[in-house]
């Protein structure tokens, strides 16, 4: 039984490219992709020239573009690969009597690699003049479908484009093309022999489109596959773009990151309209951050602003790499550190801080006790998955500066708090028995249940002294 589009299969001349693997570090890498890409679609219609059914003059014309891609001197193909696909829409067009369909998936693939690697301004021109004339003013051109994470905005590289119709994540038209339901999730399971748990809900689900809550497919797909429950999905340019624009905004960024870090939300405008690579600020990242999957919106409000919060484990695994970046810690330091935390290990806890500390680029700006607290809120997002992160709630007569709520019966609770000095003279093993014992005598502890691990810090610069004690019962 056929679908309602049924009678669309097959009625139009079709040009399909795909960007997607467009990751090179030189601009003449990713001219040669494109020369490439855009050859496959000439070697596929080369009996038009070559069996002369075009024109003579048509003929030659795709004749000499087609030579031209696998010119190895100039990996641009000279000027023809900017009119490469408006010339062979005219030729299907001429042969097929009827308009052309294109479909480029991850079109803005090349944009970002240039990006990252610091030669946009070189790929640009040809970049834009290929799609532009593919885009505009083409008469052979039925219509054009776009995929990829920046905004196909007017005022960028389509400037001049009419008839434009863009759909983002927020998008209602397409809200449940974009993953899996939740319906299809458990009757894909199901098939394979698995159950819709919340375990899976807590590692695969969370996304928002339209009004639609959606699962990622590409993990799902694998943990169907492998019956194993890990992070699958892994958005390798996209987050090189993140890393890069997250270091250029430094910290115009920082204070949103840390919000969302620290809370689990972030409300903030989201402009979805530009992409990052033309509009280099601090919610046009935010816009990024959304249409690439590493945020979600919780909720749509007025004039742009959206509360955002992280979809589900699996993407706060990838916030563990970028939040290694931001600090500029190594991830393997941090994991070892909160691995020998959740062991109990507090002495072997203590030395993977102070090697940390120790480390720490020199620009990062240790003055107070809120810029510890801070640190050590970020590098907390390695324990998201086993414990529930909190930080400066009530508890007890006071507020705690972090706790981590286990999520699992053979991890302790723990709590923190953290002192700060100057004082060149001050005992810091002092100061951290005095956080320890503000724990205890603001009673932090409460409405917690099970073994609870209390840590002191002591501060000052780049050095620290740490204490502890275990409570089996909370208070």
């Amino acid at each position: 039984m056929g679908t309602k589009w049924v009678s669309e299969m097959n009625q139009y001349p079709v040009i399909s490219l795909s960007f997607a693997n467009a990751r090179g570090d030189s601009e003449d890498f990713l001219f040669r992709f494109l020369a490439s890409e855009v050859r496959k679609e000439y070697m596929r219609y080369e009996f038009l020239w070559e069996e002369k059914k075009v024109s003579e003059n048509m003929g030659r014309e795709l004749s000499k573009i087609y030579d031209s891609l696998w010119n190895r001197e100039k990996p641009d193909g000279g000027d023809n690969i900017a009119e490469s696909l408006t010339e062979l829409c005219s030729a299907l067009e001429w042969y097929y009597g009827k308009k052309v369909k294109v479909f480029i998936d991850e079109y803005d693939t090349p944009f970002i690699q240039a990006m990252i690697g610091g030669f946009y301004r070189k790929v640009r021109p040809v970049l834009s003049s290929m799609l532009g004339s593919l885009l505009k003013g083409n008469p052979s051109l039925e219509s054009t479908y776009l995929t990829g994470i920046q905004r196909v905005a007017k005022e960028n590289i389509f400037s001049g484009l009419k008839n434009l119709a863009v759909c983002d994540v927020n998008s209602p038209e397409y809200a449940d093309c974009f993953g899996f339901t939740e319906g299809e999730t458990k009757k894909l399971l199901e098939a394979c022999g698995l159950e819709l748990s919340e375990k899976v809900r807590q590692m695969y689900d969370g996304y928002r489109f339209g009004d639609n809550h959606i699962y990622n497919p590409w993990s799902v797909v694998y943990y169907a596959r492998r019956k194993r429950l890990e992070p699958f999905w892994v958005n390798t340019g996209e987050n090189g773009l993140i890393r890069s624009a997250m270091e250029e905004l430094g910290e115009e960024f920082r204070p949103g990151y840390e919000e969302l870090i620290e809370k689990g939300k972030y409300s903030t405008e989201v402009k979805m309209d530009n992409s990052y690579y033309e509009v280099r600020d601090v919610e046009t990242l935010w816009g990024l951050l959304l249409s690439s999957g590493m945020v979600t919106a919780e909720k749509i409000l007025e004039d742009g602003e959206c509360i955002l919060r992280v979809p589900n484990q699996e993407v706060m695994r990838a916030f563990r790499e970028l939040t290694s970046i931001y600090l500029g810690i190594r991830e393997g330091d941090m994991s070892q550190m909160f691995l020998r935390l959740t062991e109990k290990k507090v002495e072997a806890f203590t030395d993977g801080y102070r090697r940390i500390l120790k480390t720490l680029p020199s620009y990062h700006d240790l003055k107070e006790e809120n810029s510890y607290h801070m640190m050590m809120l970020g590098m907390c997002t390695f324990l998201s998955r086993d414990y529930e992160v909190k930080s400066n709630r009530e508890a007890g007569k006071g507020r705690y500066d972090i706790a981590l709520k286990a999520r699992r019966k053979d991890h302790p609770n723990i709590i923190m708090e953290f002192k700060y000095t100057r004082d060149e003279k001050k005992d810091l093993r002092e100061l951290a028995g005095q956080a320890l014992d503000q724990i205890r005598e603001k009673e932090y502890m409460a409405g917690m249940s099970g073994e609870v691990l209390c840590i002191g810090l002591g501060h000052r610069g780049k050095e620290v002294e740490v204490q502890y004690r275990e409570s089996t019962k909370a208070v």
